[in-house]
């Protein structure tokens, strides 16, 4: 499954719609939201999806986990340190396990 913005998805319609026939899969996205889905017809893509997966997508749809577009692209610390546990915290609030 592949995550494409509207002006990429704009811009390279003809090389997005090849995939699909191939059987891939977008999650097309407006400023980090998902807006739309495009796959093959008939695909039943829900029923195919992990529980994370369909998880991390109502994350996006409700604007609280914004998706990656493009190429994946290393990032480079910036020396900030947080206490140990900091990130599960923050993820037990979002998903109301706390």
């Amino acid at each position: 499954m592949r995550t494409i913005g509207v002006r990429e998805l704009k811009a390279h319609l003809s090389r997005a719609l090849r995939d699909v026939q191939r059987g891939e899969h977008y999650l097309v996205t407006d400023r980090g939201r998902v807006v739309a889905e495009l796959c093959q017809p008939g695909n039943v893509s829900a029923g195919a999806m992990s529980r994370d997966e369909r998880i991390r997508l109502e994350m996006a749809a409700a604007g609280e986990l914004r998706l990656a577009e493009g190429p994946r692209v290393a990032l480079r610390r910036t020396g900030v340190k947080l206490p140990d546990g900091t990130a599960a915290e923050l993820l037990d609030w979002v998903r109301g396990d706390r």
